[in-house]
């Protein structure tokens, strides 16, 4: 990479921190509990609204696997999910009434708390429809995970989204508070998936699946990104770009091995299909908040349907990592 492109973006990692230095007047602590955190904890970040079904299974959920601390942003919800973790005592809960899109998302509030709360510590963030699997996951928790990465150099870990799906229409079996959403979203497409480089942050965009067949059959250029940079060990001079598709510097979107053989990665299995679906989409395309004037939300009402069906002969019912790994999804690279 040539020294102007490295001096430009740079000057756009700077760029990213100063506004989210800014944004850091939209968020108001409801229940500030950072005071607790040791320094080798395991922090969770993420931005939510009315989440209120799926937080107790979340929580759960992470930790389990470890995770040691959570700080959450709550985004004017309206259905008690914020009342909930504010009692939680491993929760530092933040709360904005500020536009989502206007805060890149929820990326620049998360890249400020991020810089204040996690510098030295390995940082997970994930949406609440977001379930991290990682090599041996059944067996070792995280911690063992971020051992390993600190002790083979390695500052970042990427995770392909994976869509869940049930068989049946979305609406077919009414999800339940506090459940596992797995129970229901047990089917992904396990091809489908187009992968290219790019050029400038020189991550890997990954689009395909369920919603690029049946949300972008005539345009799949336009469905969502699947590629990931959840995990990793942060630096207050770090800053997400994009959600956490990318991040600055360019070196941490280096996930995968250049030179043809695997470097390990994870999974983040992606529940959005439950029953809570068709609410969601049409809130959302009333909000108007997300991410290309949501593109993806609008897609799903152009094509009449917002309760789909998305099985297909093709579907695979997900087993555990093990099976994802021979599928050539995730890997294990040399961690034994």
């Amino acid at each position: 990479m040539g020294i102007w492109r490295s001096y430009r973006l740079r000057v756009q990692r700077q760029r990213w921190l100063a506004r989210a230095f800014l944004k850091r007047r939209e968020l108001q602590a409801v229940a500030n509990r950072t005071g607790q955190i040791k320094p080798e904890d395991i922090l969770l970040f993420s931005t939510f609204r009315n989440e209120d079904m799926r937080l107790p299974h979340f929580l759960q959920y992470y930790r389990s696997l470890g995770v040691n601390h959570f700080i959450m942003v709550d985004n004017a919800s309206t259905d008690g999910g914020a009342a909930y973790l504010k009692d939680q005592p491993d929760v530092s809960l933040f709360h904005t009434d500020a536009s989502y899109k206007k805060a890149r998302f929820g990326v620049d509030w998360l890249n400020w708390l991020q810089r204040k709360y996690a510098h030295g510590h390995w940082a997970l963030v994930v949406d609440p429809d977001e379930l991290l699997v990682y090599p041996f996951c059944d067996t070792r928790p995280l911690r063992a995970l971020t051992d390993w990465l600190d002790a083979s150099s390695i500052k970042s870990f990427g995770a392909m989204l994976l869509d869940m799906y049930p068989k049946g229409r979305v609406d077919d079996t009414p999800y339940r508070r506090g459940t596992d959403p797995l129970q229901i979203t047990e089917w992904f497409d396990s091809g489908n998936y187009v992968i290219k480089r790019n050029p400038k942050f020189g991550n890997l965009w990954i689009q395909g699946g369920p919603r690029a067949r049946a949300f972008f059959p005539k345009a799949p250029e336009r469905a969502p990104a699947l590629n990931k940079v959840p995990l990793v060990k942060w630096d207050k001079k770090y800053a997400y770009v994009s959600s956490t598709h990318m991040l600055l510097p360019r070196g941490l979107n280096l996930v995968y091995d250049e030179w043809g053989g695997e470097k390990a990665s994870g999974v983040l299995l992606h529940t959005k299909f439950l029953s809570t679906f068709t609410e969601k989409a049409r809130e959302e395309m009333e909000r108007r908040q997300h991410y290309a004037n949501s593109t993806e939300y609008r897609a799903y009402t152009e094509t009449g349907d917002v309760n789909p069906d998305l099985w297909c002969k093709w579907s695979e019912r997900y087993i555990n990592w093990r099976q994802l790994e021979i599928l050539g999804i995730m890997s294990k690279g040399n961690w034994a």
